[in-house]
C-alpha cells in the first residue's frame, strides 16, 4: 500500500498485489480496512463492496489471472485523513 497524494479531507492511495506463489492466480480479493472518518469515494482496476470500514476489493474481469510473481495494481481516493492510513491490508489469491 502507498498513499499517492494526500490534501486536506482527503488522499489517494494504491496498492500493489504481488503473486508470490508458484502457480498462476485466476483472481485475488484484497480487505482494505480504513481508519474510522474515511470513505472510498472512487476505486479502478478493481470491484469493491463497501465504502468504509472493511472495504473488500476483488480484481476486475481483466486483471485477474496473475502469473507467479506477476502484480496487479488498484488505486483508490478516499475522504478523510490520509493519517492514519488504512490500518490493514488482507490479500488473498485463487
Amino acid at each position: 500500500y502507498e498513499t499517492l497524494n494526500a490534501w486536506s479531507g482527503g488522499f489517494q492511495g494504491e496498492v500493489t498485489v504481488r503473486n508470490a506463489g508458484s502457480s498462476a492466480l485466476t483472481g485475488w480479493t484484497v480487505g482494505l480496512n480504513l481508519a474510522p472518518g474515511q470513505s472510498i469515494s472512487s476505486l479502478w482496476n478493481g470491484e469493491h463492496s463497501g465504502t468504509s470500514g472493511l472495504v473488500t476489493v476483488r480484481n476486475a474481469s481483466w486483471n485477474g489471472p496473475t502469473a507467479p510473481g506477476a502484480t496487479a495494481v488498484f488505486g483508490f481516493t478516499a475522504t478523510g485523513s490520509s493519517t492514519p492510513a488504512p490500518s490493514g491490508l488482507t490479500c488473498t489469491g485463487r
